[in-house]
Formats: structure tokens, C-alpha cells, sequence
């Protein structure tokens, strides 16, 4: 399927939807007193999801599944390397650097690999989409926070970048991205949920039942985000897609700044308008 340039408004608010669930699923995974615990049981939600939708679609053609399991290994090391960012920093430090990188990196590797037509304001968007993404982590080194998260942070839109590339050529390979997404989130949540598992031994999976009900919410959460922007990506250019997908940042502070009462300082409020400006200019 070829894409054009232009995102409609109705692919547009879709992102956007795909963008607040994303954060809602990552600040369940936040709030949780066991960051790699309650991963695990989103990852173990994540299978029988994907098996039910999985159900409802004709099996992929044999050329699709190197595409799927590329995609598991990849979502196993952003999940690897979130969860260790989330044990060591907030969720309004954490999140902006670890999908604020992303883009960056699918726009500059994008324009050599891949064939989406993306406009000179559009690549300005993404351009002051980075720059927004840059203000609202500096606390990070402002703030005297903790530095020791980086590493993951970054380790986490490294995989986040080649994920997102491997997704959406993914998608359109296979041509159904609702089958593709599905078997993806099996293989993403096997991966994870037995890798952790055999890393850690059994007592990485937690007992308790509220624990369990908010990591099977957030993967209900993670699979509606992910599905939708998949879909986005197989009729929108990818690096467009995956710079929109980033405004999920500013849902992210706000549930920060409302449900764990971190503070809204002028920084973060002038890092927010600058990233609403990167989507107004992509829409240009």
C-alpha cells in the first residue's frame, strides 16, 4: 500500500487516542511497587489478547513471520529497558527521553531506507517535536535527578525506533495490520514474560490480585495504543506516525503532574506547547 504525505484529521485524532493510552499503560506500569513484576503480567496479558484476535484473522503468509519475531526481540529489549529506567526515575523524566528519541531516529534512518514521502514542514515538525522532547527532559541533569537511568532510557528508544520501522513494513508486508499486530503481541508477550522469568525465577511474577488487574488493564491499554498506530502506519509515512505518536508525552506529564503529584514547573509547560507546535507543523 502506498502512502502520501498528508495525514486526515480522522487518522490524526487516532494517533492521538493511541498516544494517551500508551502513557496511561506506562504509568500503570510506573505506579506499581514492582516495575519488571507488573511488565510481566502485561506481557502475560498481552498473549491471550493477541490469541483472540489472532483467531478472528486468516494466518499470515510465511514471509510475514520473520517480520513478527524481529519485532518480538525488539519489544523485549524496550520492555527490558523501560522497566529498569521506571525503577530509577519519574515518569515525566523517563518518558520524554525514552520516546522522544524515537523519532528522531526513524525520521534520519527513514529517509535513507525507507520510501514514505515526508515534506520539508513536516520533517520541521519532527525537528521542534525534538526539541520540546529535549526541554522536558533536561531535569534530568538540572534538577540533580537520577543519571543512572539514562542508559535505559536510551537503550529504550534505540528499541523503540527499530521496532516502530519494523512494525509499520511489518504491517504493510503482511497486509492486514490487525493480524500482524495480534501475532506480534504474542510473540512480544512471550518473550518478555518467559525471558523474565527465566532470568529472575518465578518469584518476578507477583501474587497479589490488584497488581494483576492493573497490568491486564494496561495491556488492554497497550494493545488498543499499539493496534492504532500499526493501522496509522500502513496508510500514513511512518516517521510522521511515529513523531505524532510522541505527544503521548504530553499525557504522560499530565498524569504525572495529577495523579502523582509531580510538579508542573514553566519548563515542563514550555517543553509541552513547544511539542503541540511539532504537531501543528507537521500538519502544515
Amino acid at each position: 500500500m502506498t502512502t502520501g504525505s498528508r495525514v486526515s484529521i480522522g487518522i490524526l485524532l487516532a494517533v492521538l487516542a493511541a498516544a494517551f493510552l500508551h502513557a496511561l499503560w506506562n504509568a500503570l506500569i510506573k505506579v506499581g511497587t514492582s516495575k519488571v513484576g507488573g511488565m510481566v503480567i502485561l506481557s502475560l496479558g498481552e498473549v491471550p489478547i493477541g490469541l483472540a484476535i489472532a483467531a478472528t484473522r486468516p494466518l499470515p503468509d510465511p514471509g510475514v513471520w520473520p517480520w513478527v519475531l524481529a519485532a518480538g526481540c525488539c519489544h523485549f529489549c524496550y520492555k527490558f529497558f523501560l522497566t529498569y529506567a521506571y525503577d530509577r526515575g519519574d515518569l515525566s523524566r523517563v518518558y520524554p527521553i525514552a520516546r522522544g528519541a524515537a523519532p528522531m531516529i526513524v525520521a534520519l534512518v527513514g529517509a535513507v531506507v525507507l520510501a514514505d514521502q515526508v515534506t520539508g514542514w513536516e520533517y520541521a515538525g519532527i525537528l521542534v517535536l525534538g526539541g520540546g522532547i529535549a526541554l522536558m527532559a533536561r531535569g534530568v541533569f538540572s534538577d540533580g535527578e537520577e543519571r543512572r537511568m539514562l542508559p535505559f532510557a536510551l537503550g529504550s528508544a534505540l528499541a523503540t525506533a527499530s521496532y516502530t520501522m519494523i512494525d509499520g513494513l511489518g504491517a504493510r508486508v503482511s497486509g492486514d495490520a490487525v493480524a500482524y499486530v495480534a501475532w506480534v503481541f504474542v510473540a512480544d508477550g512471550l518473550f518478555f514474560s518467559t525471558g523474565m522469568i527465566a532470568m529472575r525465577g518465578w518469584a518476578v511474577v507477583p501474587r497479589g490480585a490488584r497488581a494483576w488487574m492493573t497490568g491486564l488493564f494496561a495491556a488492554a491499554a497497550s494493545y488498543g495504543a499499539y493496534a492504532i498506530s500499526i493501522w496509522a502506519m500502513t496508510v500514513a509515512p511512518i516517521a510522521l506516525v511515529a513523531a505524532l505518536r510522541e505527544t503521548s508525552i504530553l499525557f504522560a506529564v499530565l498524569i504525572g503532574w495529577l495523579a502523582f503529584g509531580e510538579r508542573m514547573t514553566g519548563g515542563k509547560a514550555l517543553a509541552a506547547l513547544t511539542i503541540v507546535a511539532g504537531v501543528m507543523l507537521t500538519r502544515l
